[in-house]
């Protein structure tokens, strides 16, 4: 017979890792692997989304797939098994692996009369949880029911009937079983309101399935009658387009992933460091003009060339200029930590939100390593491959709110950072050059900044440095 021993050596759990830093949890976005697949050490068996990117996770081990745990779309805590793997696959008959730590086992139904001819063994509760008979002795886990044990849900319910009984109230009904479903099951009732009690399971064995949930809200996601004054579309979950369904007055969106992270880092930030934002507008036909000749120098060929390279130049010089600007907020020590290096972060409009990855050393960087380094940044997050380290450790960051015809806007701080910049639109505009009106290729530039590190002259002077490069392009030679 093979012990629990055997079955917990021979099936593996990989569990959620933390691909970031701090990261809780995780959603599945799509499993690569089905159960029977064989797998092989270092494989990529699924892909999840953290709250700061789509990250592919690699099986740290050989074997044959034995379940999935959870399915694609729901969000896991880091720690939680997410995959049971049989390492040893031809060995012959084992235990089925312990059910997943996230759910509680669940107690079998009293037996009904007639039914005292029935295997006296744990029964499966859960499908591809189930427990094979064996005569081996476990100690019970915390939450799990002992056999001749009342448990404190059966003792209340006990105590009630006897005081209903006590009332006149007659025989109180026992209380029916807990009904059975995965945990992704009870996640998803649980997200649509649904008592899994209601529910009237198709699965075998009786479990309850996704498909059982969901015709359970069907009724009431029906239209009103027609007699109804004014009847209200139901309303829906979005598809991951955004789309909305045909006749529908609302869309409802799961926050949840990087949308989710966005949201609280930025509410973090608006209320823990107090913002400060300056404007100025520049005129940047000179900066304009040698774009285009950049484009046709040898030195940058195949590099992409664009006005936020020279955008992100200029600021980085201006921080040369004015270092004390590139600093952090230490609130438990209560001091303020100088950064001796920029990591340049850039702001990325991407399908799953905005994400700010950031150019590691940019500080050191040559124009052409610089646009080298922002178009492989711009074409990741495009992809939808930036990974979490590439979000970690920014100094300061650049918004580039142009590239939607927008003038400028007031940026909150990235959090952690002490500063960011927003480029708005480039325009042909009229402007004042040499004392005459002429049409000038103009922008406003806005920064926003932390005043507890940087003061109003500080941080004038930061803007007003990166205006003047602007303007006058020559200065990243006389400057730098």
């Amino acid at each position: 017979m093979t012990t629990m021993t055997d079955a917990s050596a021979r099936f593996r759990e990989f569990k959620m890792p933390d691909v970031g830093e701090g990261l809780t949890e995780a959603e599945i976005l799509k499993w690569y692997v089905q159960p029977g697949d064989t797998v092989t050490d270092g494989q990529v068996v699924c892909e999840v989304e953290t709250a700061k990117a789509a990250v592919e996770l690699p099986i740290p081990y050989d074997g044959v797939v034995h379940e999935l745990r959870f399915d694609e779309g729901t969000t896991v805590d880091v720690g939680t098994a997410i995959i049971t793997v049989d390492v040893a696959p031809g060995s012959g008959p084992a235990e089925e692996p312990p059910p997943a730590a996230t759910e509680p086992a669940v107690a079998a139904a009293e037996p009904e009369a007639g039914a005292k001819d029935k295997p006296t063994g744990r029964q499966p509760v859960l499908v591809g949880y189930g427990v094979a008979e064996s005569s081996t002795k476990r100690r019970p886990r915390k939450g799990t029911p002992v056999p001749g044990q009342a448990q404190p849900a059966a003792r209340a319910e006990a105590k009630a009937a006897v005081q209903a009984e006590l009332n006149g109230h007659g025989t109180a009904a026992p209380a029916a079983p807990r009904p059975l479903a995965k945990p992704p099951v009870r996640k998803l009732a649980k997200d649509l309101g649904v008592d899994l009690a209601t529910v009237v399971p198709s699965g075998p064995d009786g479990i309850i399935t996704r498909d059982d949930v969901r015709a359970a809200v069907a009724p009431a996601e029906a239209p009103a009658p027609a007699a109804a004054p004014e009847p209200v579309a139901a309303e829906t979950v979005a598809a991951p387009s955004g789309a909305a369904a045909a006749g529908a007055r609302e869309t409802r969106i799961p926050i949840k992933g990087v949308r989710k992270a966005t949201a609280a880092a930025m509410v973090g930030s608006a209320f823990t460091a107090p913002h400060v934002t300056e404007f100025i507008t520049v005129d940047v036909t000179r900066t304009m003009k040698l774009v285009e000749e950049l484009k046709s120098d040898k030195d940058m060929a195949g590099l992409r060339v664009n006005p936020l390279l020279l955008i992100a130049k200029a600021l980085l010089v201006a921080i040369r200029r004015n270092p004390e600007v590139n600093a952090a907020w230490d609130e438990a020590n209560q001091e303020i930590v100088l950064k001796h290096y920029v990591n340049l972060g850039i702001a990325a409009a991407t399908p799953r939100g905005l994400i700010v990855p950031n150019i590691k050393d940019a500080h050191a960087l040559t124009l052409p390593q610089l646009a080298g380094a922002l178009g492989e940044l711009v074409s990741t997050a495009r992809e939808g491959k930036t990974t979490p380290a590439a979000m970690q450790g920014g100094t300061v960051t650049i918004t580039n709110v142009g590239v939607f015809g927008v003038d400028t806007g007031t940026p909150i701080l990235n959090p952690g950072e002490s500063a960011i910049l927003a480029v708005g639109a480039i325009k042909l505009q009229p402007w004042v050059h040499k004392g005459k009106i002429k049409p000038r290729q103009v922008t406003t530039l806005a920064l926003s900044f932390d005043h507890r590190l940087v003061d109003g002259e500080l941080g004038s002077k930061v803007l007003a440095d990166v205006a003047a490069v602007l303007e006058q392009p020559k200065r990243l030679i006389t400057w730098a």
